[in-house]
């Protein structure tokens, strides 16, 4: 069996996620005697996926490829998996692998299991375990096709080096043109961008006003962290939408998600549930994101936030 993984990356470098599905297919490949292949679409350090146990990367290097196209991308793995027979494609569970994953799913007639959080099972058929109703319930799900696809969840295996020596081969598949309505323009500059994040620090109507937004900022600076807001601070035109995180704005599922002033509506929980620690400060000691925390901090945000930023500052003093 061939396994294949798309490697995502931003301005010629690849993304923390493209190592985690590395990791991740390495795990299935050692399992099942097989060996991993990568597809890198104009990265210029693909071969760093040799320290997480991919054999073979295969780069495209396309200046027309520099902005995200669904039906681009979907087209140039497609090819990389016909070419390299591969039964079994990962993807991540980003927001361009959401768009280009369905597609995928139809040019190579292979099942697609999204929200994915452990190894498989089996491989043949392959059964393996997912989130579900919005990630408050786990899945077993079973496919039975001869191709399939899985998209991992975002920090669900994490990064597991596994050196391996690995080749790089230059690929020139066919690029279709005027492929796809569906683009990523959603870039973030000089910031941590929320689907990178190891860390996010969101911030709600508790803050009172966009200019009380240093607080968030602040400690979101301390700990390298992606800042967030709930739904009703994008609507006021506190924060700019692409910041605003929940079931109806960017889904979030990074290792430590800080909720400062957040009541906690369940549309909100539901797009940040998969967060693996969430800590909350608020005031109202009966707020529902409370039921939800694995910390909770009943307090003013505008005493609590500043001397926790404080404490935060001389540790990383002291630890340097």
């Amino acid at each position: 069996m061939s396994i294949l993984i798309y490697t995502e990356s931003e301005g010629g470098k690849l993304k923390k996620t493209a190592f985690e599905l590395a990791s991740y297919a390495s795990a299935i490949a050692t399992q099942q005697g097989s060996s991993v292949t990568a597809v890198a679409i104009n990265a210029n350090d693909a071969e760093e996926l040799g320290n997480y146990g991919v054999h073979k990367v295969l780069t495209v290097s396309d200046d027309s490829l520099n902005n995200f196209s669904a039906k681009k991308y979907a087209s140039i793995i497609q090819q990389t998996a016909e070419k390299e027979s591969a039964s079994l494609v990962i993807v991540g569970s980003g927001s361009n692998d959401k768009f280009l994953a369905p597609i995928l799913s139809a040019k190579l007639n292979a099942a697609l299991v999204p929200n994915v959080v452990e190894l498989p099972e089996s491989i043949s058929p392959l059964k393996v375990k997912r989130t579900a109703f919005t990630n408050k319930a786990f899945a077993m799900t079973e496919v039975d096709t001869e191709k399939a696809i899985i998209a991992l969840s975002k920090n669900s295996f994490g990064l597991k080096e596994n050196s391996t020596a690995v080749t790089s081969e230059s690929f020139s598949p066919s690029i279709p043109e005027d492929a796809s309505s569906v683009t990523s323009t959603d870039k973030v500059s000089g910031k941590v961008a929320i689907a990178d994040a190891e860390i996010v620090v969101s911030g709600g109507r508790g803050l009172k006003g966009p200019e009380n937004w240093n607080l968030i900022e602040n400690l979101a600076e301390v700990l390298g962290a992606a800042t967030a807001c709930s739904k009703p601070v994008s609507d006021m035109g506190w924060r700019p939408h692409s910041e605003h995180v929940g079931q109806t704005g960017k889904p979030v599922a990074s290792n430590l998600y800080i909720a400062v002033g957040i009541s906690g509506a369940i549309q909100h929980l539901a797009g940040v549930n998969s967060s693996k620690v969430k800590v909350v400060i608020n005031n109202d000691a009966d707020a529902p994101f409370f039921k939800a925390a694995d910390y909770g901090i009943v307090g003013d945000a505008f005493e609590v936030v500043p001397k926790l930023t404080e404490k935060l500052k001389e540790f990383k003093a002291n630890n340097a």
